[in-house]
């Protein structure tokens, strides 16, 4: 098994450490010449939403992410990886990829100086630590988005058919278990 993890901008290195920590290769995708090398899932970090979202037109990455995405490659995304997923934004901002029928709040919680870390629970996980970074919510999903995680009576965390998107960064964290249930996805057990 291996997994990409889109290295355009933002905290793909904390993934690729995440999944070095379990003994996962990664590929680190930055061109369509990356996309030459097998990978069975796919990571979309945090960063910036607009400007990943750039990068992958300018680089030639859109298309053939969102083709791999459409036809069932395993996806997460995380913060910034969520609203390029998300159908639709609040405010009718420009979307992405646009392939998860969620509706997000960008920057739900404030801007930098409103970061913060809590504990919540993830279903099928337990308690685990959470942090957010200027990080977007669920206002809205499809009845077939399976929510899987709240924080203070928003959505953070939601799966729907091989995509999960969390609204926090367990990267940033020393527990692997999101990480571990999105691996669960693939069909990979660590």
């Amino acid at each position: 098994m291996r997994v990409g993890v889109l290295a355009l901008q933002g905290g793909f290195v904390e993934h690729v450490h995440a999944l070095n920590k379990l003994g996962i290769p990664s590929l680190e995708i930055r061109s369509p010449q990356d996309l030459q090398t097998p990978f069975d899932a796919l990571i979309l970090p945090g960063g910036e939403s607009t400007v990943m979202g750039r990068l992958l037109r300018e680089l030639g990455l859109y298309y053939p992410l969102m083709d791999l995405i459409a036809q069932g490659l395993p996806v997460w995304g995380t913060c910034a990886g969520m609203i390029l997923l998300a159908s639709e934004l609040e405010g009718g901002a420009d979307t992405h990829l646009a392939l998860m029928p969620i509706t997000v709040q960008r920057n739900a919680f404030g801007r930098q100086l409103g970061s913060f870390s809590s504990l919540g629970m993830f279903e099928g996980i337990g308690e685990i630590p959470m942090t957010f970074i200027r990080a977007p919510v669920i206002l809205k999903a499809d009845k077939n988005v399976h929510k899987l995680a709240e924080y203070d009576g928003f959505s953070v965390a939601a799966r729907y058919d091989t995509m999960l998107v969390t609204a926090f960064h367990p990267e940033l964290t020393n527990d692997t278990r999101v990480l571990q249930y999105f691996l669960g996805m693939t069909g990979c057990r660590h």
